[in-house]
């Protein structure tokens, strides 16, 4: 039999951490049965699911080569790629050390207590030959006794793991160290749950609530994609956020928020969200996210729908699954719909641009992207809402958004084993509800104009009213301030509003209004009324400025849901089919 020399080809990882505590770990990378010619490896520039060029290769340090005890001449050809003349040799060795000082789910850290690591920023691959399998041996520190991975142990040798090639090893997180374990089954499936940092949470109680959250996101695919599944959770101090890997998650969250019913809904959301992308994103994608390329950026304009409606659904989940009353999620999508309608971003970029910046923008934010740019997570969550409520509207009751997102993971997922282009998800979408939305997509999508909410949510009987409806009188100056050293300096100005129309500046510090002294602009405007004109003195960089200004009134929106009266019988279908009020009990 003729087999190809990447076939032959065996590499393995070893990993040691004897300067944990200066925030190291050695990798050891060995190449056998190479062919002899020149090697060629590199290190990704970005982690998949966080659209941001990181430059990884900036804490790699001590990068060396050798064949058995024979130096090889190493050449650093680009920021992240290394060339090693083999000189014939057919088993090299690669040293290098990683510096790794970074807690958030996207980078990697060390320290005396663990090691969380991020695949893309330790373990460096072969040019051209990512579908290599690998075995990857730890060495722990001596005080560390667990690891926890999304990655298959060798001979029930849990220092020792495996990967089938290059992808799953970058899309594989591990933490090492002495986390607490919890274990259960979900949907058929274990489950493990590995806590560092401690918290307030209770064991069984958490157990029980992650494994519904589980259950109800399978029910929307009707099948699980894993053989098991692990969630590493970072207890902290404060912060929050997470990661999404192909069986596997990252999640931060504070430490001692967990008997705060708020924080705690929150957190299990955050679940909810990153569990959802299983199949939203790692297996259900689209056509660009996957093989990737990890020198350069990945664009697509389809990030409103991976991550947009993945924030849906991180909500309607929870609800399902009888954490939120009807009333409590609606109010959480009634904030969603507010952040988004009061930034002027939201009138100037369109979601799917949103998506294809997010390089450039949405990991880069400035002083002035709320008026420039809108989120399409958030902007995504809500035309997830509207699309729902379109095809329960014109299935009368008997579809949902669901229907969408299983009809797109059976056909491109297990059917063309592929990701899906723009064109397809549009005409699968135009498939579940029935009908043509041209509408949708021109004006939603890729224009900018504003969503008749009402005309969309009256299919499940119900309706925003605008509660600042009638309070023209009310004055909206626009700059956001911070009080630094007694000092009262704006932050932010808004679009649209009289301090931006007048030139007030990020960074000017606002010392006085009509010749007096303010230190409390909303009680000083107070005194004030819609078309009063105004002298504001302002220290800009040094130079003391005075600067009219017309005071206009409030134009922010504040919804909050009605019930249309005299609801129909497809209507109250379609809210108790949008909810599953047939299959859910409330906690």
């Amino acid at each position: 039999m003729n087999t190809s020399s990447a076939a032959e080809t065996q590499l393995s990882y070893k990993l040691s951490f004897d300067e944990a505590a200066q925030h190291y770990v050695d990798v050891q990378m060995d190449v056998n049965h190479w062919n002899g010619k020149d090697l060629i490896v590199k290190l990704p520039v970005w982690a998949p699911g966080s659209y941001l060029v990181r430059e990884f290769a900036r804490n790699v340090e001590q990068f060396q080569a050798f064949s058995g005890s024979t130096a090889l001449k190493v050449e650093k050809i680009n920021k992240n790629t290394w060339k090693i003349s083999a000189n014939k040799a057919t088993s090299i060795n690669i040293k290098y050390k990683v510096y790794a000082f970074e807690l958030t789910v996207r980078t990697s850290f060390i320290d005396a207590a663990h090691a969380y690591l991020n695949g893309t920023s330790v373990f460096m691959y072969i040019d051209g030959k990512k579908e290599l399998s690998s075995t990857i041996k730890i060495t722990p520190n001596s005080t560390w006794k667990e690891i926890s991975s999304g990655l298959e142990s060798v001979h029930d040798n849990k220092w020792t793991l495996s990967s089938p090639n290059y992808d799953v090893l970058a899309d594989s997180p591990i933490e090492i160290g002495n986390q607490e374990i919890l274990k259960f089954e979900a949907a058929g499936v274990p489950h493990e749950i590995a806590l560092y940092g401690g918290g307030n949470y209770d064991k069984a109680k958490l157990t029980r609530d992650i494994k519904q959250i589980c259950e109800e996101a399978t029910k929307v695919f009707d099948s699980h994609p894993c053989k098991r599944y692990t969630f590493i959770v970072h207890c902290l101090p404060s912060g929050g956020g997470g990661l999404e890997h192909l069986n596997s998650t990252t999640v931060q969250t504070s430490r001692f928020g967990f008997n705060n019913d708020k924080s705690y809904k929150s957190f299990l959301s955050l679940i909810a969200h990153e569990y959802f992308h299983l199949w939203n994103v790692k297996r259900l994608r689209p056509e660009v996210l996957g093989p990737f390329d990890y020198d350069r950026e990945n664009y697509t304009s389809m990030l409103w729908f991976s991550e947009g409606f993945t924030a849906y659904y991180d909500n309607l989940l929870t609800r399902r699954a009888g954490f939120y009353t009807p009333d409590a999620y609606l109010e959480v999508i009634t904030a969603d719909i507010n952040k988004v309608v009061n930034q002027p971003g939201n009138q100037v970029q369109p979601v799917a641009e949103a998506s294809f910046d997010a390089w450039i923008k949405y990991y880069r934010p400035n002083e002035n992207s709320s008026n420039s740019t809108i989120s399409y997570y958030e902007k995504g969550s809500i035309l997830a809402l509207i699309l729902d409520m379109e095809i329960l509207r014109d299935t009368k009751g008997v579809k949902d958004l669901d229907d969408l997102m299983k009809y797109l993971y059976t056909e491109y997922y297990l059917g063309k084993k592929r990701g899906f282009t723009d064109a397809e998800f549009k005409a699968a979408a135009e498939l579940i509800c029935g009908r043509n939305l041209n509408e949708f997509f021109s004006k939603y999508v890729n224009g900018t104009e504003p969503i008749p909410f009402n005309d969309y949510l009256s299919a499940v009987g119900l309706r925003l009213i605008d509660q600042n409806a009638g309070r023209s009188s009310e004055i909206y100056f626009g700059a956001n301030t911070k009080t630094d050293n007694g000092k009262l300096i704006v932050s932010s100005v808004v679009k649209g509003t009289c301090a931006y129309e007048a030139g007030i500046n990020v960074n000017d510090e606002i010392i006085g209004f009509d010749n007096y002294r303010v230190d409390d602009l909303n009680k000083w405007l107070g005194y004030k009324k819609v078309g009063d004109k105004v002298d504001v003195l302002v220290s800009r960089e040094g130079s003391l400025l005075t600067i009219p200004v017309t005071l206009k009134a409030n134009t922010t929106l504040k919804y909050k849901f009605d019930a249309i009266t005299s609801v129909t019988a497809d209507q109250a279908k379609a809210y108790n089919f949008w909810m599953k009020f047939d299959t859910q009990a409330e906690h």
